[in-house]
């Protein structure tokens, strides 16, 4: 099920997150897997069937369903280095996604772009490697639908990190001038690569910053699909009318490291073994059984993730490179 298709008006749409989170899960859980082959026994990062830094986003799912539930394909995305959950929940092919991460010639982008670099304009989506890239050009797509005519609203995912970059304030002061129809998410998982955010950010909760510029600030705790879904209703019907533009801070948690290979020695080590305890798919689900749905229906939904999964690492797995020659096609300059 699409984000478009998901059906926003019953609490159906608690099992759409609940399998799009377990879907991004279980693709990661290969790719993490995989991504070692080749690189042992000295690590060499450009070993292997998947080459560079990989950057997972186990542990940070909530953020992406509970906003995308609320996305039409024609609705523009942007998103970080850590774009895996966002790109499932906005509908990104799977099959194309995996083999772009494999840096086949059947990827989003035939290869050339990887991980960091997913581009499907089926649905809308983009990220980047550059910290903080995705903001301005997110209020850009928000004022080209107004100018086209279209109630569509651009969402700009980011980081805490973002949130200290020029850009940032740029493209808030505008949008909140321009009256954009544009949500900014900060998915504010306390940690800049091995920077705690009290060391880096001279306010507490970002969502304080939004007050800066005459729009509305919203922070929402405990990494909940949830409360998430609720308060990105607000501010994505709050865009689409014409309001304006929202900043939300989402309190996340980072259950891997920066990136795969990460000995996280950084954070103290009961914070580490915490961790475990806050995986929030495991907490989505309990709630969601103890609210009345079976066991067996989330089995099931389960399954599916599991099979989809398979079948896009299948796809990546046995599609070609590109050519060689390809590495010289689309650069300008």
């Amino acid at each position: 099920m699409q984000p478009s298709q998901a059906p926003h008006g019953n609490l159906h749409h608690r099992l759409w997150m609940y399998e799009a989170m377990v879907k991004s899960r279980e693709l990661e859980s290969r790719i993490k897997t995989i991504y070692f082959e080749g690189k042992t026994p000295v690590f060499n990062m450009a070993k292997g069937p998947i080459p560079g830094e990989m950057h997972l986003s186990m542990g940070q799912e909530p953020c992406a369903v509970g906003v995308c539930a609320h996305l039409r394909p024609t609705d523009f995305v942007t998103a970080t280095h850590r774009p895996h959950h966002v790109a499932v929940a906005k509908g990104v092919d799977l099959r194309k996604m995996a083999a772009e991460i494999f840096g086949k010639k059947t990827g989003l982008s035939r290869g050339l772009g990887g991980h960091m670099h997913l581009f499907d304009a089926a649905v809308n989506f983009s990220c980047s490697g550059i910290i903080g890239e995705g903001i301005a050009p997110a209020v850009g797509a928000a004022m080209a639908a107004r100018i086209q005519g279209r109630d569509d609203v651009a969402v700009s995912f980011m980081g805490e990190g973002a949130t200290n970059q020029g850009q940032f304030h740029e493209a808030l002061n505008l949008a909140a001038l321009w009256k954009a129809p544009v949500v900014f998410i900060i998915e504010d998982n306390a940690y800049g690569i091995s920077v705690c955010k009290a060391e880096s950010t001279s306010v507490a909760s970002n969502a304080d910053r939004a007050a800066a510029y005459g729009i509305p600030g919203v922070f929402v705790p405990g990494n909940d699909p949830d409360a998430i879904h609720a308060a990105a209703g607000e501010a994505i019907a709050r865009a689409r009318a014409g309001d304006g533009p929202t900043l939300i801070e989402l309190e996340t948690h980072r259950l891997e490291g920066h990136f795969v290979g990460d000995t996280v020695e950084y954070r103290p080590v009961e914070e580490r073994e915490r961790l475990a305890e806050l995986d929030p798919i495991q907490l989505f689900r309990s709630r969601l059984i103890g609210d009345g749905h079976e066991a067996s229906e989330l089995d099931a939904l389960d399954a599916e993730a599991v099979r989809l999964a398979d079948d896009a690492i299948s796809f990546a797995r046995n599609s070609e490179y590109p050519a060689l020659e390809e590495a010289f096609a689309h650069v300008f300059g």
